[in-house]
């Protein structure tokens, strides 16, 4: 049987217990952080295309403890976050979105993933809606797509619509490279096409891409053309595609490797092809290593390919390495550098 001394300490307890209790009843607030999404959801209605939509979205802890926010993770690149890392208890927070919406055309939806230290809510989802309406636009295509040889060049169209009610005019185009020519034109009553809003000025862009100055690679360019659109006054026409060379290379460097002193078999080879395999007309002219003991020799080997055979001729014990010059009839790409390098064991 408890003393009345234990009994008296043991009420004590429970009651401050309960009149806790009570108090965070009153407060309504959890124990512990809680996440709460006061606007899960931010619909745009329509905008035009490229148009930067930002919203900021309020994170509000109805809990007891520190909301920790530990990571916001857009579902795309074209959505950017940042965010309030700590929200107090019954204060409220923001996740700051910015959605590009250039490359979107139709309805679109771009959610974020919140991540916090809310047991009972540890993800969140945010979302961005908006139907992206091309105001300005190419037909039949907004982008142009280029494969070509090293000195060819192409020329290439899109016509330039619009839905204004305004008249439409080109202001301005940049182009992004020397290699990429661009001018424009109207396009006649009697040629436009069924695009855009009914009786507006329709714009042939024409697009050469290539020639002398371009390079070897890839082609991954946008070309600005400014209209006086209301709307949507910037349209970027997406010029794509790749530059290949008139031959290659193959191996692009040579690596021997480890060879042991006076191997006999210390040779590798390297082939040097056209891109173009039923031609002839391509030619290695001579080959010249930078180091006298790297040898190499170019045989022709049918289809306009050649074959390099590249060895050791007098090695010494040690790491050593060469550029073997490999000399060709292309007049746009008439030398080619072949890095060479290996280990000579003693």
């Amino acid at each position: 049987m408890l003393s009345r001394k234990y009994v008296s300490i043991l009420t004590v307890v429970v009651a401050l217990g309960l009149t806790a209790g009570a108090v965070a009843q009153q407060s309504g607030a959890a124990a512990g952080p809680k996440l709460s999404l006061v606007d899960p959801v931010k619909d745009f209605g329509t905008v035009p295309k490229g148009e930067m939509l930002t919203w900021d979205f309020t994170i509000q802890n109805a809990g007891s403890t520190d909301l920790e926010l530990l990571s916001v993770q857009p579902a795309c690149g074209c959505t950017v976050a940042n965010f309030d890392k700590i929200i107090k208890p019954g204060q409220t927070g923001k996740v700051h979105a910015v959605v590009d919406t250039t490359t979107f055309s139709g309805p679109i939806a771009k959610t974020i993933a919140v991540q916090s230290n809310d047991p009972s809510t540890p993800m969140a989802q945010l979302t961005m809606r908006a139907d992206v309406k091309p105001y300005v636009q190419g037909f039949p295509n907004g982008f142009l797509r280029y494969m070509l040889k090293l000195g060819e060049s192409n020329k290439q169209s899109t016509i330039l619509v619009t839905e204004d009610e305004e008249p439409f005019a080109i202001v301005s185009i940049e182009s992004p490279a020397d290699y990429i020519k661009v001018d424009y034109e109207k396009v006649p009553a009697a040629e436009r096409v069924q695009a855009g809003r009914s009786g507006q000025e329709q714009y042939r862009v024409s697009v050469t891409v290539g020639g002398p100055g371009a390079k070897v690679g890839p082609i991954a360019e946008k070309v600005k053309i400014t209209t006086n659109s209301k709307h949507q006054p910037d349209f970027l026409l997406s010029v794509t595609g790749l530059i290949k060379p008139a031959y290659v290379v193959s191996p692009s460097t040579l690596n021997f490797g480890e060879v042991n002193l006076g191997d006999p078999a210390a040779t590798r080879t390297v082939t040097v092809g056209s891109t173009d395999r039923t031609s002839d007309t391509f030619k290695v002219t001579k080959v010249e290593s930078s180091n006298p003991n790297v040898v190499a020799e170019a045989k022709p080997v049918g289809n306009g390919a050649f074959e390099i055979t590249i060895r050791l001729a007098q090695p010494k014990a040690g790491a050593f390495d060469s550029n073997i010059k490999i000399y060709t009839n292309d007049q746009y790409l008439p030398v080619s550098n072949l890095p060479v390098r290996g280990n000579v064991k003693s």
